[in-house]
């Protein structure tokens, strides 16, 4: 698990498909497939990937768990986590658990997984607005990464968007 401090600045289109296309181009050359599993970015993540024409050589697919009970039923996040008092849905076990079920149910080599919380409301004590955890899993293991970003609703979720496909990349040179 690891904590990160800084924010960053809210990504262009631009910056977010020029992102998208560097995972695929990696991906592609590397002989790997990717897939997401989403909650606070809604399939923003999968969006961008799928945008990049050729995306289907690489990209199996993306599973939107916005509801609790998707991130239990299909990406098997355990029930105790989601009901724990100080984890639940946006911790560090839920992003985890859900890269890992992204794995398993899109049949991908890396999985990008992210859970928090956007906004405008939500917050909880400890994860305040802008509280996002990301997840990477892989056949390497799996880890996860908090990010807590600034901004309305929409500049989160972009963020989160931009960190992903930079944890995508990073895994696949990795």
């Amino acid at each position: 698990m690891a904590l990160t401090g800084a924010d960053r600045a809210v990504p262009t289109r631009g910056e977010l498909y020029r992102s998208a296309a560097r995972v695929l181009e990696l991906a592609s050359r590397r002989g790997v497939t990717v897939g997401t599993a989403e909650s606070c970015t809604g399939g923003l993540i999968a969006g961008e990937l799928t945008e990049v024409p050729g995306s289907s050589a690489v990209v199996r697919g993306g599973v939107v768990s916005y509801a609790i009970p998707v991130k239990h039923e299909v990406l098997g996040v355990s029930q105790d986590v989601l009901d724990a008092p100080g984890i639940g849905a946006v911790s560090p076990e839920c992003a985890e658990q859900m890269a890992r079920g992204a794995r398993r149910v899109l049949g991908c080599d890396l999985a990008v997984s992210v859970t928090g919380i956007a906004g405008p409301g939500g917050e909880e004590p400890g994860k305040p607005v802008g509280t996002v955890w990301f997840g990477r899993s892989s056949d390497n293991g799996t880890e996860s990464e908090l990010h807590t970003f600034t901004g309305t609703r929409a500049e989160v979720r972009s963020k989160a968007v931009a960190t992903a496909l930079d944890l995508l990349a990073e895994a696949i040179q990795g």
